[in-house]
């Protein structure tokens, strides 16, 4: 071996296998314990953490920058931006500064526990597969926390986007996901949905793109500490990225 790829190998040796991308908006109060969750349950696993705030107004990037130095500036960073600028573009900031091969995305409000993060590596490790899914709507999965009205518009919004799209999934709005970097930057370049849509989006142009999407049931657990940001906008929302998907994929 010359010694270019000697240094090759050693620099894919040391550098994180998986990139974590966390965005943010005032999770002063989740954002310690999700990087906290993600160590203790990734123990033997090469990752990083690229944290996306958009301007957070309540000292959500004073609390990111003391993780930094506790855990380490090549394990926890800090990737800022000025204001809320839109999920797409959240992950697609963090992606500039993500090393890993893999990358994972999900929400910073403990909606997500990081005790799934091994089963969605074991599952793509076992598979091969291109995207690893979270999902709320196969055996061992669901939500814990929601009152009925907002499970039905969940569950109902779910199968009217399986009806029209037959997208290949089961759960098309999650956002708890494992994708290959390569698989990822791709999606992204094709996407313009903003907001909730976005992750729907991404899951049916993966699918019109024959990549290969498996699914780890999750248990969703409605955020502990602050304010949903989900309101009747984003529902509207949703119902007119439906329809533009329907019509363009």
């Amino acid at each position: 071996m010359g010694e270019k790829e000697m240094e090759h190998t050693v620099d894919r040796l040391n550098r994180p296998a998986y990139s974590i991308i966390v965005p943010t908006y005032n999770e002063r109060l989740n954002v310690a314990i999700i990087v906290y969750l993600i160590f203790k349950h990734l123990p033997d696993t090469n990752f990083e953490i690229i944290i996306v705030d958009d301007g957070s107004p309540d000292g959500t990037q004073d609390i990111i920058k003391q993780l930094e130095q506790l855990y380490g500036e090549d394990r926890v960073l800090l990737r800022a931006r000025p204001k809320k600028l839109g999920l797409g573009t959240a992950y697609l900031h963090g992606l500039k500064h993500a090393t890993g091969d893999f990358v994972v995305i999900m929400d910073a409000d403990l909606s997500h526990h990081p005790k799934y993060l091994p089963s969605f590596i074991r599952k793509q490790k076992e598979t091969g597969a291109d995207i690893v899914t979270g999902t709320r709507y196969v055996n061992n999965g669901g939500v814990h926390g929601w009152n009925l009205m907002r499970k039905l518009t969940s569950r109902g919004a779910n199968v009217l986007a399986q009806t029209l799209l037959q997208p290949g999934a089961s759960d098309l709005t999650g956002s708890f996901r494992l994708y290959k970097r390569s698989v990822l930057e791709d999606l992204i370049s094709s996407c313009v949905s903003k907001g909730y849509v976005f992750q729907m989006e991404m899951i049916v142009r993966a699918t019109r793109k024959n990549y290969h999407i498996e699914e780890v049931p999750i248990t969703f657990v409605d955020r502990v500490f602050g304010i949903s940001k989900l309101g009747g906008s984003e529902i509207v929302g949703y119902l007119k990225g439906l329809v533009y998907l329907l019509v363009t994929t």
